[in-house]
């Protein structure tokens, strides 16, 4: 008849086979043979500590007893978060997720265990752990689901901002799903999680959603900056100064009118964030703030000149760009589609920047560019340099160039970037050669697969 194992028979059976005392495996695993002995008896329960002290006298792998360890001191027993806690935070440490995330799912039944797996969620989401932080917030999301709480808003906002990616189907959807929290969410984190929305709108194109959101800020970070401006200063969240979102919401909305080619409301907008005169006596922080907004808003001023065909805004755009080397990226994107709307030659410009060609991420004296936007700018941009040299007739590196845009847009699923390299590869598909036709059609595989993924009937 066969026995379930357990970690004290486990013990037992290899103090048998290498011929070992208690005491000797004491002085071996650094724990006291009286506690030792108890143990083994079942008279005391076992700590994570003494357990990782058992495992490694043993000779076994770190966590070996862990699955074991959730039957026996968990599962069978009231959880108690003097061992849950400590257990927690070694499976987080040695990557074993399973572990963590059953142990944790045990604790769902008692609403009292939320607090403390939130703040330990906290804690591993604030160290990088984010895998491990996301299976946290989960069970506190589930055990609060039908709570009208912050802590329910605020999980949902740190599982939102764990899922992101280069997925960009994903990417929506874990924005659809998290846009309801908004307003749940404690004021301090609300214009934060505005601007993250606003991000990973712009890498997915969706501009009457961008503007909402943007109009939203605006108001928002208005009114604080108005009533609330020195409370907030004292405060970890928001990230920035609330001077900050209400510029960026001028900023993006300026974007959203470029994008429509209504200059005329963008340049409007351009001159709400460049020396705003209602700033008074701004600190250090809010300095370096009103520099960059007005760094933005000359280059932005040339850009609109030039998307919109002025004769020498091409020359003013570079020049100003060329000393600021965190522009210059985005300052070749709009070039090129400049250049291919307005039929320009910008070869000179594209040997001068050469090293800028290439995908990184970008920085700004304010931070991070959000990844999202950049990855989605650097497939736009080679498209654009497709179409470039397609116009010039140089086939081979037009066709080299949509072919790289459109590995990125599967890389991302980037659907309305699929969509345009294939229309553009088919219209100049007479000209590609024999190597470039192979390459293409295996990434036409690679989109007829994620299309039938896609499309795949529920069972």
């Amino acid at each position: 008849m066969e026995t379930t194992a357990t970690i004290r028979g486990e013990i037992v059976r290899y103090l048998q086979n290498h011929h070992m005392t208690l005491n000797q495996f004491a002085r071996l695993s650094g724990i006291n043979s009286g506690t030792l002995s108890n143990i083994l008896n079942g008279n005391r329960p076992m700590s994570m500590h003494q357990l990782d002290r058992i495992t490694e006298g043993m000779g076994l792998e770190e966590g070996y007893f862990y699955e074991l360890y959730i039957t026996e001191s968990i599962f069978h027993t009231t959880p108690d978060w003097r061992r849950l806690g400590p257990f927690l935070e070694r499976c987080a440490e040695l990557d074993k997720l399973d572990c963590l995330h059953r142990a944790a799912r045990l604790t769902m039944e008692n609403i009292n265990y939320a607090p403390m797996l939130f703040e330990m969620a906290e804690d591993m989401f604030n160290e990088e752990k984010y895998k491990a932080a996301a299976l946290l917030y989960e069970c506190v999301a589930e055990c609060e689901k039908f709570q009208y709480s912050e802590r329910l808003a605020l999980c949902q906002y740190r599982l939102f901002l764990i899922s992101l990616g280069e997925n960009q189907e994903e990417n929506l959807q874990a924005a659809v799903y998290f846009e309801p929290y908004i307003d749940r969410l404690d004021e301090i984190y609300q214009l934060d999680a505005l601007v993250k929305l606003i991000n990973l709108n712009i890498s997915l194109q969706r501009m009457d959603k961008i503007e909402a959101l943007a109009k939203r800020m605006e108001h928002q970070a208005r009114i604080h900056y108005q009533q609330n401006r020195d409370t907030f200063k004292s405060l970890e969240f928001p990230k920035r100064p609330l001077l900050f979102y209400l510029l960026y919401s001028y900023l993006i909305q300026a974007f959203v009118y470029q994008e429509r080619g209504d200059y005329d409301h963008a340049f409007n907008y351009v001159s709400l964030y460049d020396k705003p005169d209602w700033v008074i006596n701004p600190s250090q922080e809010e300095s370096l703030i009103l520099e960059q907004f007005s760094e933005w808003a000359e280059a932005n001023r040339y850009m609109y000149g030039l998307m919109s065909g002025q004769p020498g805004a091409l020359n003013q755009y570079v020049d100003y760009v060329e000393s600021r080397k965190d522009e210059i990226f985005l300052a070749i994107c709009n070039i090129m589609i400049a250049a291919n709307r307005h039929h320009l030659r910008v070869d000179p410009i594209l040997e001068r920047f050469e090293e800028h060609i290439h995908y990184r991420s970008q920085q700004n004296q304010l931070g991070k560019v959000s990844d999202q936007v950049t990855i989605n700018r650097y497939t736009r941009l080679l498209a654009e340099l497709g179409i470039y040299y397609l116009n010039a007739k140089q086939y081979d590196r037009g066709l080299s160039y949509i072919l790289d845009s459109l590995e990125y847009s599967i890389r991302i699923k980037s659907d309305n970037g699929m969509l345009r390299c294939m229309g553009i590869f088919e219209q100049f598909r007479q000209y590609a050669s024999e190597e470039i036709q192979e390459r293409y059609n295996e990434f036409i595989r690679d989109v007829q697969k994620l299309s039938v993924y896609a499309w795949s009937p529920l069972v």
